[in-house]
Parts: C-alpha cells; structure tokens; sequence
C-alpha cells in the first residue's frame, strides 16, 4: 500500500492542441515485455508549462537500460527532472525559441540535460548501483503554444527516431552525431576547434587511456547530445519516437507506407486512432515502442 508510485501502466496515451498544431503521444509496453512479464521501460512525459501564446509544451520520452533491474524507474526519474528543469526555465526558453536564438538553446537545453542525467546517475550511486546499471536514454520535444512561431526544437541523448511527413514523404532528420558538434545550426556540423599547437591532423580516435596506477582511466565516451531547430510548414506531420518505433520505421518501409497512407490525408487522428496506429505490428520487432507525433495546421 505505501509503493502505489512503483506499478507502470502497459500503455500510455495523450493528446492535445495548441496554437497551429495538434499533439498525439502514446506509450506502449511491447510484446517481448508482456510475454515475459516485464514492464515497460519507455516513459512518457507530457506537460504544459505556462498559459496563453506564451505557453511551452514539453514532450519527454526515456527508455530504461536493458535487462537491468529498475530500468522502468530510471525512465520515469529521467522524464521527471528534465521536466522539472524545463518547466523552471520555460520563459527564457519560450522567448529564445521566438526569437531563433539556437546557439542559447543548444547550449541551455545541453545543460538542463546534463544535469538531469546526472542526478540519475548519482541516484544509481545511492542504490548501490553502478551507472550504466540505473541508467535511460532521454528525447524531448519542445512546441511554442504561440501560433506565429512554427519553430519545434528537439534535443536529447540516445537511440532513437525523428521524421517528418512532408508532401506524403517521409523524412529522416534525425541529427547525425557530425550535427551535434559547433554552433546550433540546423542540419551542419562544425569543424573541430583548431588545436593550441596547431596541428589539424591528429585524430581523437576516442580511445579509452590504459588505467594508471596513479590516477583513474577517463570514463569512455558517453552518447551524443543531439539537437535540431526546425521550422514547420502547413501540413507537416513531426514525429519523435523511442527506438522501439524508429527501428521499424527505418527498416521496414511497409510501416512507413502504412503510416503515410494513414496521416497525409485524413489529419489528425483520434486518440484510439492514433494508438492503433503506434501499435501496428511488425515481424521481428518486438520492443516498447513510444511516440509523440505533431501535424501542422
């Protein structure tokens, strides 16, 4: 009676509209997961934080390390602070988003999530757990409430998928991890700073430093961050998802034709509509699987 907080639901599904755009978000616990009994890793977050046309609406999704015990409350905690972080912060980040400031919300929004995963990974050291035991990838999406600006700003770290539905073709913009070295330009990545000795020859081959008896081994490379400001159109279709969906979607164009002949025509879809849609089985693929999809008035 006192863990009522611990249980998660198979699924998972929301939906609002704002502005010149219409939100559908769902959560899906996969078939590999029911079958054996497990919950759902992937988390879901939405929320809206303050009111009117200076409103900003946060879509988080995390998904939970695999075959680790907790990783479903690692997502939840994931979602959780960087929530709390955006929410503290959404005035300053509304106003850059209006204003196109990326280089402010490129390294802003890189801050808000270094810390948030940070405080997972100390959590992970209070549960007597080692890091990449208590530990979740982590994609958000934020939209403006305000219906003059079309700027949608995604960042995150890890696996997982983001597409565009664009005149009934499916775009793959995810960031490339060129993309998200450099200034906050979307689409390019910058070269690498000169180094103080001017020789631009040397390659970082981010080879791990042998252990020293003197002092510890760096930690190897962590993922990414990743980051992209784009401006939609009338009539584009966004979609986030967790790599449960992006998997499928990259490797079986039979999804992705499904889901264009479902989403080009009719708009958007009810919110059952929406989750069998999210649900559509493919052979092989069996992984949770959540979305945030956004269409365009």
């Amino acid at each position: 009676p006192d863990d009522l907080g611990d249980p998660v639901a198979d699924t998972v599904l929301d939906g609002a509209r704002y502005g010149a755009s219409t939100l559908r978000a769902a959560s899906v616990r996969g078939d590999s997961a029911r079958y054996r009994g497990e919950p759902r890793r992937d988390s879901l977050l939405t929320a809206r934080f303050g009111t009117g046309e200076d409103a900003l609406v946060l879509v988080a999704m995390a998904t939970g390390a695999r075959a680790t015990p907790g990783a479903h409350r690692a997502a939840a905690e994931a979602c959780a602070w960087i929530g709390r972080a955006v929410g503290r912060s959404h005035q300053r980040l509304a106003e850059d988003i209006r204003a196109a400031r990326r280089g402010d919300l490129k390294s802003g929004l890189h801050r808000l999530t270094d810390r948030s995963l940070g405080k997972l990974r100390a959590h992970a050291v209070d549960l007597g757990l080692q890091p990449d035991e208590y530990a979740a990838s982590l994609r958000c999406l934020l939209l403006p409430a305000d219906p003059q600006c079309r700027t949608r700003v995604f960042f995150g770290v890890g696996a997982g998928g983001l597409f565009r539905l664009r005149e009934g073709e499916w775009q793959d913009i995810e960031p490339r991890v060129a993309d998200t070295t450099g200034e906050a330009v979307v689409g390019f990545g910058s070269p690498p700073p000169r180094p103080p000795d001017g020789d631009r020859l040397t390659m970082d081959l981010n080879i791990t430093t042998p252990p020293s008896p003197y002092e510890p081994a760096p930690e190897p490379p962590s993922d990414p961050f990743r980051f992209r400001a784009s401006v939609a159109r009338p009539g584009d279709t966004l979609l986030l998802c967790s790599a449960g969906l992006a998997e499928p979607l990259r490797g079986e164009p039979g999804l992705a034709a499904h889901l264009t002949l479902r989403w080009r025509e009719s708009g958007p879809p009810g919110l059952a509509a929406f989750l069998a849609d999210i649900q559509v089985r493919v052979k092989g693929y069996a992984d949770d699987r959540t979305a945030a999809a956004v269409w365009e008035a």
